[in-house]
């Protein structure tokens, strides 16, 4: 048999498999009370409006909506997302997915070896696209102990994290500002969920408070629908420009039918309305969960509440073993993500991940009792 491992690249090696995406390829979420993926409610979608945006669409740009576009993306969204954002054009490029965004910043920014400053824990996609270009990441409460660490720059998700569900306050993010500052770095802003707030003031964003270094990611995905794989970056145009050459060597353009659907459902005001609804939603199973929690959970776990975006964190007594258990809750079907997957060491391993968007009403009080029951088994056991 071929030996196809003497093929593959260097980097290959560090590359990290997602075991959010495994769940999906071992089990049908329809058929348990998952909490575990970062899936927005199919409720939320536009379904009906999109017969007649694909249709306007087609009356108004013809064969042009079906053409190769601008690596930047297509003029009108780009001026759209322009004004929302109160930025000049050129300091917009559309991405394929804001996923795509941070692997673009990484791939301009990272050489093999350099470090990206993180919280802990951390988005797992992005700690993928950090690995892949082998990156060492150094959580903020070890940069006394860094050494002589190439720090290239620091990610931060400020508005309801994912995984956390924590929101960084105005004091935590000017302290890190000044500390991208002082040590002359940018910031890599990941802010998919900014828009889907239902409780608390919104927060200045950091972009806001360090134009002149913040690459600020925005996506359809969490306000759309992720099916479209649209995002964004902001940021200062000689930083932008290198993302374009970079872009061009990867997919030449985003999906140009896909971005003028969403200009005309953002410049239509469609949008707008659509996120009223998908606030009231999500703030009903924000609730939902969190009422359940209190009313299911033995005692010695605890959780974050957060002001808005699709996740919450469990914190459990450190018997538990998170990672040991899934297996457990799985064959008797519930499932979420181990939190220790979201840390750089891999530590922490008696967290969780709960996602509260995706899983329906009906099977969210099931689901957690079916949690909650192997929570308290795993604890008399121990």
């Amino acid at each position: 048999m071929l030996n196809y491992d003497k093929f593959f690249s260097a980097d290959v090696p560090s590359f990290l498999r997602s075991p959010v995406r495994e769940i999906f390829r071992k089990v049908d979420l329809n058929a348990i009370c998952s909490f575990a993926g970062g899936y927005p409610s199919a409720d939320s979608f536009p379904l009906a409006d999109i017969p007649a945006l694909t249709a306007r669409v087609l009356e108004k740009y013809g064969s042009k909506a079906l053409q190769y576009g601008a690596t930047q993306g297509v003029p009108e969204l780009r001026e759209l997302i322009a004004r929302r954002e109160g930025v000049p054009v050129g300091q917009v490029q559309i991405s394929t997915s804001s996923q795509q965004g941070i692997d673009v910043c990484s791939r301009i920014l990272l050489d093999p070896g350099d470090a990206v400053l993180v919280h802990n824990p951390v988005y797992l996609g992005a700690l993928q696209s950090f690995r892949a270009y082998r990156a060492r990441l150094v959580p903020m409460e070890e940069l006394s102990s860094a050494g002589d660490a190439k720090i290239k720059f620091i990610y931060t998700i400020p508005d309801f994290n994912n995984p956390s569900g924590e929101t960084m306050s105005l004091e935590e993010r000017e302290a890190l500002v000044a500390l991208a500052r002082r040590l002359d770095v940018l910031i890599v802003e990941d802010s998919p969920y900014r828009e889907l707030r239902y409780s608390g003031e919104q927060v200045a964003s950091i972009r806001s408070l360090a134009p002149e270094r913040t690459l600020q990611l925005g996506s359809f995905s969490k306000i759309f629908a992720p099916g479209f794989r649209l995002g964004w970056i902001i940021g200062p145009e000689p930083l932008l420009e290198q993302i374009y050459v970079c872009k061009q060597s990867l997919d030449l353009c985003p999906p140009v039918l896909d971005q003028y659907l969403a200009a005309e459902f953002l410049g239509s005001g469609m949008l707008d309305e659509n996120l009223v609804k998908t606030r009231e939603k999500y703030r009903e199973r924000r609730d939902l969960m969190l009422s359940l929690l209190e009313r299911y959970m033995p005692e010695g776990v605890s959780w974050t509440r957060p002001e808005g975006g699709l996740f919450l964190w469990l914190i459990l007594p450190e018997s538990i073993d998170t990672v040991a258990l899934y297996d457990d809750a799985l064959s008797r079907g519930v499932a979420y993500v181990a939190g220790s997957f979201f840390y750089t060491d891999g530590s922490h391993r008696n967290t969780m991940r709960l996602n509260y968007s995706f899983i329906a009403l009906q099977k969210m009080e099931p689901g957690m009792k079916l949690l909650a029951d192997v929570l308290i088994k795993a604890l008399n056991n121990s």
